[in-house]
């Protein structure tokens, strides 16, 4: 409705806007949305400073390992030694310490298996993969087995197995500054990933009788010890990863003399353990990769594994051993198998050669081939544009049983097509991000330490995020669905007691809503603070400085938190109560506008504006209906029953009027009669905050003429009040229609209230014909097309 206001001279547009913003007094001083998070985050010291960069006495414990280990193929089983070299940076003599051993996860009785909870409905049935998850440890031998744990000299140390985690106790306290070297010597059972649900172990292939082997968590491995949590030897329930200290690794790999290993680090023997053939394909494939379609070079080729896999475990004489050299990295992994396929470029990442490759078995082709080495050497690239350049020589990507998870240099990955090489576009796309988001754990928290049995958002959050840009790097059409404001709206609609806050550890984050809560919602909340809440320049600074200040150290939220808000001169601390302290929603609605336009006193647009009013006022169905017979009317058909105001017209403009404008006018600056003239439109909008998360504000005009344009408010709109609020936007243009959110930035959980006037959205419901029972699913497009093209079939590809 429009309403005209009458413009006072000795008001002023400013002051008027003042007070139209001034808060109430019930609500001056109640809102705390945009106080300080200082109170909430750890004080400030000389370890971590109020700037969120590490302090001049932080310190981080190192560990050095020599490994060696043997894989047994016909028992599936490692036996393995290994010596440590423990470096005390700490401020603190130790009188202990602490080392995982996560396999120890696999044991019957571990708290991260006894402690699930799990059901069987008869209504729903129940998968043979279900129950055999539930039965698959039953009389199984999993876990370490430790033999040996001894000092430099031989001498056997007391040491004490709680679970997953194993305590040393050290002959005397190990000083600051001082290191202590030992040996550990143990063995165990390679675990059947798909049957126990692992991040690391075998897969076997019934129809050629071969294992591939991805061997992760599989060593034991010092514990952090850090100013923040002292040791952190929280048990490993499966969960929350793994928190672990930088070192240098040696590690010699003993496995049947056909099987192709890749690790952690850089091959140290290639002449001793790759064909003269290989050794030229490896140099061949050195300086590929400069262009981004540039094919991979084959060291293995398919045919050569296919061979290869004619061979059972146990039908191969002799071994050899494959040594890997690893420094300052956090971790070791490494795969083996006799069916893989070796595929490598070394692309030109920031200045430097790195290698790129990929091991996989026939099975994943044809997708493996043609994308798995070229998204390694993508992800290097965009990532390191991003943070810092990539430091390590290799990055691998493996294809066994294992779906997605992340070590230094190598990353295990799924997706895999059809037995008849055939793929659906989802399982592509899968590949792709996969690829992404596990080399892309390089970055976090590969080289930027974070501690992920506490924050997993850290890792995966902050992966997450980079993740989806790489992937739009990659094809700008890809469905990067884990960084878009509106695929997180159904997690966000959850009732409160269903989420828990990203600021949760990780074994508390619910398993049904640990993918939304510690990758999707903190990934989509940086997307925001990326494009609505900073802008692209300022994030993209504060986020390399992150990176920058954090490599190779181990930060905490506070340093995160603290970085991007001293780095970019943005208060964010509203945003991280909002997005990572609570659970509330974003919900915000466009109550209603109000428009006022000045009254501009010249009485040929007054006047004429009243006329139209009171004619439309005067025009009712029974005005409408009396005027056929308006001539029949006493004063119509008597002439003397008129009078003066019979004639008169009050909107008819007189001298008199023309002469008060006049005056009026002259009565004006420059800049006033300007403003007076204007004829500007005044929207005032009624916003509220149902939601409880205060965030920007945007709103999207569409004027009469068919243009639009879009207004953009700072959260600090509703720093006076975070429930409801006025907004006044003045336009020269009438505006028919009103948005709010209209690019879906803010994850709005319900739209519907979005608009003013407000616009009905149609829910849409599918017409079908009645059929009988289910059906299984169609086969794929590219099956599809094959069938109806079968001079096609055999490529696999389009």
């Amino acid at each position: 409705m429009q309403k005209i206001i009458l413009l006072v001279t000795s008001l002023t547009m400013s002051t008027w806007y003042a007070q139209a913003q001034a808060p109430t007094p019930s609500t001056q001083h109640a809102n705390t949305r945009f106080e300080q998070l200082g109170p909430i985050l750890p004080t400030p010291n000389t370890f971590r400073t109020a700037s969120g960069a590490p302090g001049k006495d932080y310190y981080q414990n190192r560990a050095d390992y020599d490994i060696k280990a043997t894989l047994d193929d016909t028992n599936q089983k490692i036996t393995a030694s290994e010596t440590i070299t423990y470096h005390n940076n700490s401020t603190d003599a130790l009188p202990y310490i602490w080392l995982q051993l996560d396999q120890n996860l696999f044991k019957p009785d571990a708290t991260g298996r006894t402690s699930q909870t799990n059901s069987i409905s008869a209504e729903r049935g129940s998968s043979f993969q279900q129950l055999g998850a539930m039965t698959a440890l039953t009389n199984k031998d999993y876990g370490q087995k430790i033999t040996s744990v001894r000092d430099q000299a031989g001498k056997p140390i007391k040491y004490t197995i709680n679970q997953t985690m194993m305590r040393i106790d050290l002959p005397q306290p190990l000083a600051p500054g001082k290191s202590f070297v030992f040996s550990i010597d143990w063995n165990f059972k390679i675990v059947d990933v798909k049957s126990v649900g692992a991040r690391s172990g075998y897969e076997f292939f019934p129809k050629d009788g071969n294992y591939v082997y991805e061997i992760a968590q599989w060593f034991p491995r010092l514990c952090a010890y850090s100013d923040v949590t002292g040791w952190q030897n929280k048990q490993f329930l499966g969960q929350g990863e793994f928190t672990l200290i930088f070192g240098n690794y040696k590690v010699a790999l003993t496995v049947p003399n056909d099987h192709v290993v890749g690790a952690t680090g850089e091959l140290q023997n290639p002449t001793q353990v790759l064909t003269s053939t290989q050794q030229k394909r490896w140099n061949e494939a050195k300086g590929r990769g400069d262009k981004p379609g540039e094919n991979p070079v084959q060291i293995v080729t398919q045919a050569e594994a296919e061979a290869a896999e004619k061979a059972k475990p146990g039908d191969v004489k002799g071994t050899k051993t494959w040594i890997y050299k690893a420094d300052n990295v956090r971790d070791f992994a490494f795969a083996s198998s006799r069916k893989f396929i070796w595929d490598a470029l070394q692309p030109n990442v920031e200045g430097k050669r790195v290698w790129a490759m990929s091991l996989y078995p026939k099975e994943a082709n044809p997708l493996w081939g043609q994308y798995s080495t070229r998204l390694v050497a993508h992800t290097l690239r965009s990532y390191s544009s991003r943070t810092i350049a990539y430091p390590y020589p290799v990055a691998y990507s493996v294809h066994g049983p294992v779906g997605g998870m992340e070590y230094p240099m190598i990353s295990f990955n799924g997706a895999r097509p059809e037995s008849d090489g055939t793929y659906s576009e989802g399982t592509k796309n899968f590949l792709i991000s996969v690829v992404i988001h596990e080399v892309g754990h390089n970055f976090f928290p590969m080289i930027v330490n974070s501690d992920e049995r506490q924050w997993s958002w850290m890792d995966e959050g902050l992966n997450s995020f980079l993740e989806g840009l790489a992937c739009l790097e990659w094809d700008a059409d890809f469905p990067a669905h884990g960084i878009d404001p509106q695929y997180i709206v159904p997690y966000m609609q959850l009732d409160s007691t269903q989420q828990v806050s990203i600021m949760s550890s990780s074994d508390n984050i619910p398993r049904n809503t640990f993918g939304p809560n510690a990758y999707t919602k903190p990934a989509t909340a940086l997307n925001i603070l990326r494009e609505t809440v900073m802008g692209r320049e300022l994030f993209d600074y504060a986020f390399k400085e992150y990176a920058r200040r954090w490599a190779f150290k181990s930060p905490e939220p506070a340093d995160f938190f603290r970085t991007l808000e001293d780095a970019s001169g943005v208060d964010l601390d509203w945003f991280w109560k909002g997005w990572f302290f609570s659970v509330q929603p974003v919900d915000q609605s466009l109550v209603k506008v109000d428009w006022f336009q000045t009254n501009s006193q010249n009485p040929e647009i007054t006047k004429a504006e009243a006329r139209k009013a009171a004619q439309q006022r005067l025009n009712t169905i029974s005005k409408q209906r009396d005027a056929l017979s308006k001539d029949e009317t006493v004063v119509a058909q008597d002439s003397s029953m008129r009078d003066f105001y019979n004639r008169y017209d009050p909107y008819a403009v007189t001298d008199e009027d023309r002469k008060k404008y006049q005056d009026y006018l002259a009565s004006l600056s420059a800049e006033e009669r300007l403003l007076a003239e204007a004829g500007t439109n005044f929207y005032t909008l009624s916003l509220k905050n149902k939601g409880g998360i205060p965030m920007p504000v945007i709103v999207r005009m569409e004027f009469e003429d068919g243009t639009d344009s879009v207004a953009r408010f700072p959260a600090e709109i509703w720093r006076f009040n975070d429930v409801s609020i006025k907004k006044v936007i003045a336009t020269s243009k009438k505006v028919k229609q009103w948005t709010l959110d209209p690019y879906y930035e803010i994850a709005d959980i319900n739209t519907e209230d979005n608009t003013f006037p407000p616009m009905a959205q149609p829910t849409r419901f599918q017409l079908f014909k009645q059929r009988q029972g289910g059906g299984a699913a169609g086969p794929n497009p590219m099956q599809q097309q094959r069938q109806q093209s079968p001079a096609r079939q055999g490529t696999g590809r389009n």
